[in-house]
C-alpha cells in the first residue's frame, strides 16, 4: 500500500523481506530477501538509502543505529524503537512522562503473578516479540499461572472498558503534528485482533478532542519525526488511558486511503522526503473490514467479491500473501458512508459475505447473527 503511493510521486522504493514471495515483491523498485533483524543484512541493503523506514517494529536497532551515524535518514528513530520493541520499557515510558496508561508491573517470569495476586484478573503481555495479538493472555486468577508463558512480562491491570481507540498522529522534523480524526476498533475475541474499525468513532467532542490531545502528546514525548498509531482505553467512567504506540502505518489507518484526503501512506512518504504534511480531513463515515483467514492454511480463496463489489463506496484490498491461515490478516475492505445508519449496515453486508479460506475448502455466506 505504501509502495501503490509511491508510484504517484515516481519514488523509488527498495524492499527487504524474509518472504522471497513477498507481495510487495512485484512492484518494488529493488527486492531483496532477506531478515530485516540480522545486522549485516539491514547494513549491506540500505548502504545505498537516503532513507531508511520500516514496516514492522522487529528490526534490528544496531544496525538502524549505524545507518544513523552514517548520515541516512531513519524513521522512527532507533531510540523510539528501543522504546517500542520492549512494552515495559514503553509502559515505564509512559509512566514516566505523566501519560496515563492502565496500572501495571513488570515481572521476570510467570511465578511472580502469585505475588501480585491484587493485580488480577488482568492481561499477561510478553515484553518483547509480540504481534497481531500473539504474545497476550488474560489472567483471571492465580490458578491460570501454570498455563502463563514464560519469561519477562508486563502484568497489566484489567481496565473497565467502554471502547478502544486509535488516533494516528503525524510528526514532522520541527515538531509540527497533524491528527487524524479518532477511530473505534471493535475487536475480534477469537484471534485479539481488530474485527472491524470505524471512522469517526461515536464519542462526544469533549472525548474526541481528549483522545487528539493525548495522541499528540505521546508523539510529542518521543521527540522525533515519525507516524504515530496510538491505541487508547476509553473506560466506562470515561478516562483514556494509552495502551499502546506503534511507530508507522498501521491497521487502524487503512481506511484512510479513501476515507481522507491524505492518507497515512502518502504522510509517511511526505515525511521520508521533508514534504509538507498532508491533509487529514475525513471525506465521509468510513468503516475497515479486516479479511482475517478462517478455515486452516492453505492457498487463499476470496468468496464475496461479486457482492462486495456491488456494494457503493465499497473498496477491497486482497495483500497478495500466497498462504492463508487461520487468524492471518490477508487482507480489509474499506466502505464510505453518509451516515452511521448506513455505514451499519454496509459493515454488515460485509461481514456476511467476505470470507477468506484455503482453496479446497467450501465457502458459504456467513450469517448476519
Amino acid at each position: 500500500m505504501f509502495i501503490e503511493n509511491a508510484l504517484r510521486y515516481d519514488v523509488p522504493v527498495h524492499v527487504l523481506d524474509p518472504d522471497a514471495q513477498a507481495p510487495c515483491s512485484p512492484i518494488a523498485t529493488r527486492f531483496v530477501q532477506g531478515r530485516f533483524d540480522e545486522k549485516a543484512t539491514v547494513l549491506s541493503f540500505a548502504r545505498d538509502a537516503d532513507v531508511v523506514g520500516i514496516e514492522i517494529e522487529h528490526v534490528n536497532i544496531e544496525a538502524l543505529e549505524t545507518l544513523q551515524a552514517m548520515g541516512k535518514r531513519v524513521i522512527p528513530d532507533p531510540s523510539v524503537l528501543r522504546i517500542i520493541q520492549d512494552k515495559g520499557r514503553q509502559k515505564s515510558f509512559y509512566r514516566d512522562h505523566g501519560i496515563p496508561t492502565a496500572p501495571f508491573t513488570l515481572i521476570d517470569g510467570p511465578d511472580a503473578i502469585t505475588e501480585h495476586a491484587d493485580m488480577l484478573p488482568a492481561f499477561l503481555k510478553s515484553r518483547t516479540g509480540g504481534y497481531d495479538g500473539r504474545g497476550v493472555m488474560p489472567i483471571a486468577s492465580t490458578q491460570d499461572v501454570e498455563r502463563a508463558f514464560p519469561g519477562p512480562s508486563v502484568l497489566e491491570k484489567q481496565a473497565a472498558i467502554r471502547m478502544e481507540l486509535a488516533v494516528l498522529v503525524v510528526r514532522d522534523d520541527a515538531g509540527n503534528t497533524v491528527c487524524y480524526d479518532p477511530v473505534e476498533m471493535v475487536f475480534d475475541p477469537r484471534f485479539n485482533l481488530v474485527d472491524h474499525l470505524r471512522a469517526p468513532a461515536r464519542i462526544d467532542k469533549p472525548t474526541r478532542d481528549g483522545a487528539i490531545e493525548l495522541a499528540r502528546t505521546v508523539a510529542n514525548a518521543f521527540a522525533a519525526p515519525g507516524l504515530y498509531a496510538v491505541e487508547l482505553f476509553l473506560t466506562t467512567d470515561h478516562q483514556l488511558w494509552v495502551n499502546e504506540t506503534a511507530p508507522r502505518a498501521h491497521n487502524s489507518g487503512h481506511h484512510t486511503i479513501e476515507a481522507c484526503m491524505s492518507s497515512q501512506f502518502d504522510q509517511l512518504l511526505r515525511l521520508y522526503l521533508g514534504m509538507p504534511l498532508g491533509d487529514t480531513t475525513l471525506r465521509a463515515h468510513a468503516a475497515m473490514i479486516n479479511l482475517v483467514g478462517e478455515g486452516g492454511s492453505g492457498e487463499p480463496t476470496l468468496s464475496g467479491m461479486h457482492e462486495l463489489l456491488g456494494m457503493p463506496a465499497t473498496y477491497p484490498h486482497l495483500y497478495g500473501k500466497r498462504q492463508t491461515r487461520t487468524g492471518r490478516k490477508m487482507g480489509h475492505v474499506t466502505t464510505l458512508a453518509p451516515d452511521d445508519a448506513t455505514l451499519d449496515r454496509t459493515i454488515e453486508k460485509v461481514k456476511h459475505y467476505a470470507r477468506v479460506t484455503p482453496a479446497n475448502t467450501s465457502t458459504v455466506a456467513r450469517s448476519n447473527t
